[in-house]
């Protein structure tokens, strides 16, 4: 497991639950507005060890009780399952991110009882995949099979998009929400520049603008958010 990172403590990134998150190394996409670009294209930086990753953890039972596993794309991570068992295997609770298009790495996490919470960026409408992933001519199939995964309700988990000025419009909005529509839970998200992007260029919505984006996907998800307002 390619361990580039651990924010050892999160009130916001696990929902309900005091955690930490653990980034892994390499993403498949290149969004440009990505606010991880080094863990996506700079290489995997400072490494920790497994070991010290599951020392840390034992050191914190009675104090965090689940472990975030973002990245980068987790998906990618070859002992991904075998990762995830020991964090279990721990009494910790689960949350993986993910980009959805491992679908199957995906799916054998959860049948496997590895995951309690999966969050699924949903990065456009299928229309503008590729544009706003940085992947030409992406194959759109492996996004729809774990979206239709995330719907049957196997695993409690939410859809979210991250809004960027350049990269969506209301219009946009409307199709991510016939897209996922019915959803348990999904979010729109403000675009921060952390310093740290792939890409330079892009703005966010103030938060009037993103109130009004939000009553177009409230007509799909009824229960849609904002998250960082």
């Amino acid at each position: 497991m390619v361990i580039a990172g651990l924010q050892k403590l999160t009130l916001l990134d696990y929902p309900g639950k005091i955690a930490c998150t653990v980034f892994t190394a390499g993403c498949n996409f290149r969004c440009p507005f990505c606010h991880n670009a080094s863990l996506v294209v700079g290489g995997p930086g400072e490494l920790m060890t497994e070991e010290e990753f599951f020392s840390f953890l034992e050191h914190r039972r009675g104090v965090l009780g689940g472990v975030c596993v973002t990245g980068g794309e987790p998906t990618l991570q070859r002992d991904l399952l075998n990762f995830l068992d020991e964090i279990k295997k721990k009494d910790y609770s689960v949350k993986l991110d993910t980009n959805g298009y491992k679908p199957e790495m995906l799916k054998n996490a959860v049948s496997a009882g590895l995951v309690d919470y999966a969050a699924m960026d949903i990065k456009n409408c299928r229309e503008k995949y590729a544009l706003t992933t940085g992947v030409k001519d992406l194959n759109f199939t492996p996004i729809e099979e774990s979206i239709e995964f995330l719907l049957s309700g196997t695993v409690e988990y939410e859809f979210r998009t991250t809004v960027v000025k350049e990269l969506h419009t209301q219009q946009d909005i409307a199709k991510i929400g016939e897209m996922i529509a019915g959803a348990e839970k999904y979010f729109l998200q403000g675009f921060i520049d952390s310093g740290d992007l792939i890409a330079e260029g892009f703005s966010g919505y103030d938060e009037n603008e993103m109130k009004n984006l939000l009553k177009t996907a409230k007509k799909y998800i009824p229960s849609a958010e904002l998250r960082g307002f």
